[in-house]
């Protein structure tokens, strides 16, 4: 299986067949199991094998083969899943950390991963660093001897910050920390995180794993030794595990999710061209456009530039407003990642609790807009888009 091609792992990885021989996987739908007899429940107590379940707060086999596929597409060693992409946030980060450790983390991040780092863990005694994540001089200022986690966005929600992963991950390690990137805008498909520095990958399978706004879900990637020791004793007794149906939808997301997100990004990519000379925006966002400001980091980081872009409208947020109100086609919304055409007001949404002062040092603007590009015909969406700026 490990010389299968990405694609393949998406399809068959971590297939689980029962006595049936289903086609397409089985949902277990059960909370709990039966033991043939006190001896053998005592035993799986003690040591449960590796295809042996409790209770599915700590493992279900319908959850265990998403486990299993996410990690081969991602090439790690285990997994472990939750139920929402900040579950898996922030069971990575509160599994592994006490009063006392310190964490270095990029500024730019999105909303709710700020409220952890800024709320839930100094709340509890760990304090926080936050730096430019795009400044290599400000990481290697800001990590020290007791310096237990680096975290960061790959790419940032929503002005599409691209984070040098090797180098961040060589500051962290310099020092012992354990690095853990926020990989959702990536994609597994367009990144090998791991590969490239990371110890520990996160993603929110709400958006492209699932793509089609059905279910929430999350995803926590690193070595069995984490996994296992660290992240599964912390997840199970605190709750955040995934439900299996949900897991079942997700192993259904995942057999298209590279041919989803190989069109989105491509139509992305001719969005943004498209865009970049319209006077009516002061600026177009993509990280493969050649004018992104860490163009070179991208185009060697990602093999495509992901499925979102940004732009921000001359008129400030009433400008915002009425484009959003003249769309036809994209709808409204928070998500990303999804089948349907996705645009989004940051400042007055997703990260509508932070101050003014720390939207202005993110750089979002109030004409500031997010578009999530979907698998609509991409010049129906551009002339959408062209026909909502124009109403402004």
């Amino acid at each position: 299986m490990d010389d299968w091609n990405t694609r393949t792992k998406l399809v068959h990885g971590g297939v689980r067949r029962s006595q049936y021989g289903e086609v397409s996987e089985a949902i277990y739908l059960t909370q709990g199991f039966v033991y043939d007899t006190a001896e053998q429940a005592q035993q799986r107590f003690e040591q449960a094998g590796e295809d042996e379940f409790i209770y599915a707060r700590y493992g279900n086999p319908t959850v265990r083969m998403f486990e299993e596929r996410v990690a081969q597409v991602e090439g790690a060693e285990d997994g472990f899943a939750t139920a929402s992409g900040m579950a898996a946030v922030n069971g990575a980060l509160m599994s592994m950390l006490r009063a006392g450790d310190h964490v270095v983390s990029s500024r730019a991040l999105f909303g709710s991963c700020l409220y952890i780092l800024e709320e839930v863990l100094t709340r509890y005694g760990v304090e926080v660093t936050f730096v430019d994540g795009t400044d290599l001089g400000a990481w290697r200022a800001a990590v020290r001897p007791e310096t237990r986690a680096v975290f960061l966005e790959s790419v940032s929600n929503p002005t599409l910050e691209v984070i040098d992963i090797t180098e961040v991950a060589r500051i962290g390690h310099s020092v012992g920390a354990t690095v853990i990137v926020d990989n959702v805008f990536a994609t597994p498909i367009f990144s090998r995180a791991l590969e490239q520095g990371a110890d520990v990958v996160v993603y929110s399978a709400t958006k492209h794993i699932d793509g089609q706004g059905r279910c929430l879900g999350g995803v926590i990637l690193g070595t069995q030794e984490f996994i296992r020791k660290t992240v599964e004793p912390y997840l199970k007794h605190t709750g955040g595990a995934m439900s299996p149906f949900n897991a079942w939808v997700l192993l259904k997301g995942m057999e298209t999710l590279d041919l989803r997100v190989r069109a989105q990004s491509d139509a992305a990519l001719t969005i943004a061209q498209a865009l970049q000379d319209d006077d009516r925006l002061s600026r177009v966002i993509f990280p493969h456009l050649p004018d992104h400001a860490q163009h070179a980091v991208a185009t060697r980081q990602m093999e495509k530039g992901g499925t979102v872009l940004s732009f921000e409208l001359k008129g400030g947020q009433e400008a915002a407003f009425r484009f959003l109100n003249a769309l036809e086609i994209v709808v409204i919304s928070n998500n990303l990642g999804d089948a349907k055409s996705i645009v989004t007001h940051p400042a007055t949404t997703t990260h509508s609790r932070l101050s003014d002062a720390q939207k202005d040092a993110l750089g979002i603007a109030p004409g500031l807009v997010r578009l999530s590009v979907g698998l609509e015909a991409v010049d129906d969406l551009i002339a959408d888009l062209r026909g909502a700026l124009d109403a402004v």
